[in-house]
């Protein structure tokens, strides 16, 4: 902030010194223009210069041009100063105004080197008289000529000069004076700058997510505000980690000590001389059952840990083709179970893998509660127990299930992790199957919802985007 301040008015400062400096020499050069000229016309008009005569005894203090070097410029090339007077410098250009050449019949310029002394040179045309004596010369004896009036520019390169030192110097003051401000606003701007980095740095060794005081309406106010979000949503993320973490521990420990009980028991009923081969084989199917309510609580687990924003790597997916899958794997565990089936083709970008999850634990969600829990799985008198009804129209999929429904009160709360209602609790499970289907939902940009069907039974919707809307 220093440095762009202090190069801003140096900038400034030099542009305004430019103009100024340019303005001012013009302004002084047009002015002695027009006094030379003024000068130089009025001169040759009154003839006074214009007679040779005149010119050599005449002093030029006595026409007022005393700080002027006078002369005449014969269309011969012949030069004739004034008394007392040095020649002024003449060349082509005045030769040219002598002999009636020049384009604008007079001429104006600046003579000198930067080893001689600069001089503003007029010429304007005049007729002079060659006599040496005091009288008149007739019409037919007047010549051409040019009258040339120099005068030196030492004044105005003094004062120029003087111009462009007291711009330097307050274009430096400037500066200087731009860079101790700079430096003040940045200390004091970036001061609670400073404050927030303490803050991160604190945050960062402390792990201590508490939000900073926040005062004022400046952009680092709104920094730190936006800090304090950033510091809320890793608050949040902590906390569901923490509780996944406890739950995930409190859900794990019911199938491991049932494991662990049922293996006890088949080790110490080996040591007296074993059970019988139908308590075995029950025993056996016991442990089996925890074992795969274990490796799916853990799959569970470990796809809702990722906790990723976004599907990577998405690819074009149909999505009827992916709930046609998910039937069969379904169908095969709930032979108790009519399904009443209609898909239309939507197509989607997303993760197979993660959506074929989703769906099928939809689907397993809707068997599972379509039965009644005492005869979950097996049929009556070859009648179905229970119906689910799956619809796929538009990227709407719909599934209504012939269960009890969902108690009001269970509603807000279906797609929390590790939440099960107590109806439920009788039930397998472990209360993430809807957590998964809700994170597949934001995942792929869509959305999950629970209602109870007007014909009893709950009815989940799972919307998703076209593929045409989605970006990949």
């Amino acid at each position: 902030m220093t440095l762009l301040a202090a190069v801003a008015v140096g900038l400034a400062v030099a542009f305004v010194s430019l103009g100024a400096y340019v303005t001012v020499r013009q302004q002084m050069y047009r002015n002695l223009d027009d006094s030379l000229k003024d000068r130089a016309v009025q001169a040759a008009n009154n003839g006074v210069l214009t007679n040779y005569y005149n010119l050599q005894r005449i002093s030029s203090d006595a026409l007022g041009l005393s700080d002027i070097r006078v002369g005449v410029y014969l269309d011969s090339g012949q030069k004739v100063n004034a008394k007392l007077s040095p020649l002024p410098p003449m060349n082509a250009t005045e030769l040219a105004v002598a002999r009636g050449t020049a384009p604008d019949g007079y001429s104006i310029e600046t003579v000198g080197t930067p080893n001689s002394p600069h001089f503003r040179v007029v010429a304007v045309p005049a007729r002079f008289c060659p006599r040496e004596d005091d009288q008149a010369c007739d019409d037919g004896e007047t010549l051409q000529a040019a009258l040339v009036v120099a005068q030196s520019l030492k004044p105005i390169d003094r004062t120029l000069h003087n111009l462009g030192i007291v711009l330097w110097a307050i274009g430096l003051l400037g500066v200087i004076g731009a860079a101790l401000a700079g430096n003040a606003i940045a200390q004091s701007g970036l001061r609670p700058l400073a404050r927030l980095t303490a803050a991160a740095e604190s945050i960062a060794r402390t792990e201590d997510l508490r939000p900073i005081p926040v005062t004022g309406s400046d952009e680092i106010t709104r920094l730190a505000v936006a800090f304090n979000a950033m510091l809320a949503a890793l608050a949040r993320s902590q906390d569901r980690q923490r509780r996944l973490v406890g739950d995930a521990g409190h859900e794990l420990r019911t199938p491991l000590t049932s494991i662990r009980t049922n293996l006890d028991l088949l080790a110490q009923a080996d040591k007296r001389g074993g059970l019988r081969a139908e308590d075995r084989q029950q025993l056996l199917d016991d442990v089996r059952a925890q074992m795969d309510e274990l490796t799916t609580l853990i799959g569970d687990l470990t796809e809702l840990a990722r906790d990723t924003p976004q599907v990577r790597d998405a690819e074009l997916i149909e999505l009827s083709n992916v709930v046609e899958d998910a039937l069969l794997k379904v169908r095969r565990r709930a032979s108790g179970v009519e399904w009443d089936v209609q898909l239309s083709p939507f197509p989607v970008w997303g993760d197979e893998r993660l959506l074929g999850r989703a769906v099928t634990n939809l689907l397993d969600n809707a068997a599972k509660y379509s039965v009644p829990d005492d005869t979950a799985g097996h049929r009556t008198d070859g009648e179905p127990l229970g119906r689910v009804t799956v619809r796929l129209l538009d990227g709407v999929l719909t599934v209504t299930d012939s269960g009890p429904g969902i108690a009001e009160a269970d509603l807000p709360h279906v797609f929390e992790r590790f939440y099960r209602s107590s109806e439920a609790r009788s039930r397998p499970g472990s209360g993430l199957g809807l957590a998964i289907v809700k994170h597949a939902a934001e995942q792929h940009g869509g959305m999950i919802y629970a209602r109870n069907a007007p014909n009893a039974g709950a009815q989940f919707t799972l919307w998703l985007p076209h593929a045409a809307t989605q970006s990949r």
